[in-house]
């Protein structure tokens, strides 16, 4: 029998929302800014050149991807809010019609007729709205849509992963900021991968490659690009 508590389980996929978000904008931050850097580099252009460019993609980056995400979790806003008030409404004018509904949701995970009618009323007489939510809709306060969070998050997560390329590119001599800031990303990114897949609970080897192989094909792109436009 097993030593542990039922409140100590853990399991991957509780992380898998926010994790994803934070490797992703961290991702997007160092690969991004770092290419970017390389590409105005490569152009043998001067140091004030290159972190002019380096921070005005992180600042940008970071305000770029705060408002995609505000926008677009504000949409989802919005629709729940709009299903729930939708809820209300069908609560309102048919609450028989409901109780059979939820009735029929838990029958279909396995309870019996009058054993998923009363588990419905029950519910229902305690809280209907935060049942029909929860068990019709999918929603809860744990995964509501918060768009000023999720802004604020992914603009944290992207900048702490422009910061490094940026970095790199203010201490590195400036014949070698190429170099650099090349390595410093790929670095950074193979080891995004490897927390990403450890905190998710999978293999590290994989994700880790993944990520650096398309690391190390951004910069020679970029970087291509600045010598062909270069001065």
């Amino acid at each position: 029998m097993s030593r542990l508590h039922p409140l100590a389980e853990r399991h991957a996929v509780e992380k898998l929302g926010w994790l994803r978000a934070a490797v992703l904008g961290a991702n997007d931050g160092t690969l991004s800014t770092g290419s970017l850097i390389v590409g105005v580099a490569s152009s043998h252009a001067t140091r004030g050149s290159i972190l002019v460019a380096g921070l005005s993609a992180l600042v940008a980056g970071a305000l770029s991807m705060a408002a995609g995400e505000y926008v677009s979790v504000s949409s989802q806003a919005d629709s729940e809010h709009a299903d729930i008030a939708r809820e209300k409404q069908e609560l309102a004018t048919d609450w028989d019609g409901e109780v059979t509904e939820l009735a029929g949701i838990y029958q279909k995970r396995g309870l019996d007729g009058d054993l998923s009618r009363k588990v419905a009323l029950a519910l229902m007489k305690h809280d209907a709205l935060g049942a029909h939510a929860r068990d019709e809709l999918g929603l809860s306060e744990a995964t509501a849509a918060r768009p000023i969070q999720a802004a604020f998050a992914s603009a944290t997560a992207f900048s702490s992963g422009a910061l490094l390329p940026v970095l790199a590119a203010v201490l590195t001599p400036v014949a070698w900021v190429s170099w650099g800031v090349s390595l410093t990303s790929v670095v950074v990114l193979a080891v995004l991968g490897v927390v990403g897949a450890l905190a998710g609970g999978a293999a590290p080897l994989r994700p880790a490659l993944r990520v650096t192989f398309w690391g190390i094909v951004a910069m020679i792109v970029t970087g291509g690009i600045g010598r062909l436009f270069g001065v």
